[in-house]
């Protein structure tokens, strides 16, 4: 994979997906949750739970704690409904961000002893790579944008979501080969977008 490639990928993971500028139905669900609707709820949960369990299972490795994961992602859902923004992102990429974060909390959590403070430098990000990573992101934002509907949910499934293009495919009820083209064509619009700036 070139070193353009692979920065695209880490800075899609990065980077706030633009919303395509029409309300969705996804969008108009999310609305209706946030205003307690359990009918839109239990549509959203229906039409995610299933590759938010899957993104779970990978990430943690365990069934019982990848359900736990799942309940606590929608507990959230439906709890911060309100603060979704469409101008900000795409419903989905909102949804997967939340899952995202219930799975990390769910890691964090394992029965284990509390261990003595290190004395080893911390490994987090410094200022430097703090500001590339912002610099990245906006540059992935903007090439985001550009890019059509069906290019841009491509990327935010499989990088966001952490779907395969098997389970991109069947998500979307198109042909793999069709997932297969357009994610290539998506990758290879960025990198032209992005030039040499992540080269």
């Amino acid at each position: 994979m070139s070193r353009t490639v692979w920065g695209i990928a880490v800075a899609a993971r990065l980077a706030v997906v633009p919303h395509a500028g029409r309300i969705g139905e996804d969008e108009r669900l999310l609305e209706q949750v946030a205003e307690g609707d359990h009918d839109a709820f239990e549509i959203l949960y229906r039409r995610y739970a299933r590759s938010v369990l899957a993104l779970a299972q990978r990430r943690l490795g365990d069934a019982g704690r990848a359900e736990e994961a799942l309940q606590e992602a929608f507990v959230s859902v439906w709890r911060s409904a309100s603060t979704y923004r469409p101008e900000r992102g795409a419903a989905t990429a909102w949804l997967y961000t939340v899952a995202r974060n219930a799975i990390a909390d769910r890691g964090r959590r394992r029965q284990e002893p509390p261990a003595e403070p290190s004395d080893q430098p911390s490994s987090d990000a410094g200022p430097d790579e703090q500001a590339e990573r912002e610099w990245l992101r906006w540059q992935v934002h903007s090439a985001l944008e550009k890019l059509d509907e069906n290019e841009r949910e491509l990327i935010v499934l499989a990088y966001w979501g952490g779907l395969s293009q098997s389970e991109i495919a069947e998500r979307l009820d198109v042909p793999l080969g069709t997932v297969k083209t357009r994610t290539r064509t998506a990758l290879s619009r960025l990198a032209t977008l992005l030039g040499e700036e992540l080269v």
